[in-house]
């Protein structure tokens, strides 16, 4: 996968509710009802990202979780990200 031009990822970003770039990485932050809720949500997600070998980095503190999405070997955002990133959208 190649990093997406910095064009192509203003572009897509418009695309992406409440997704931003921080620290050269795509970022969200979900608040959800409770812990069960925020679980729930990353338990969904660990069956995409399994299924796409697409890993974020999260961090999780009761009912809020904070992702990044970057891809390592591409030393950047990619498609792949944007990908998720829609598909974490859907699961709200």
């Amino acid at each position: 996968m190649m990093r997406l031009s910095p064009d192509a990822l203003q572009a897509e970003l418009k695309s992406l509710d409440g997704w931003s770039i921080k620290n050269e990485k795509l970022h969200k932050e979900f608040e959800f009802r409770d812990f069960n809720q925020a679980f729930g949500f990353m338990s969904r997600a660990a069956m995409h990202c399994e299924k796409m070998n697409h890993h974020p980095e999260w961090f999780n503190v009761y009912n809020k979780l904070t992702v990044d999405l970057t891809t390592h070997d591409a030393g950047g955002i990619t498609q792949n990200d944007i990908n998720l990133a829609k598909i974490l959208n859907s699961l709200v």
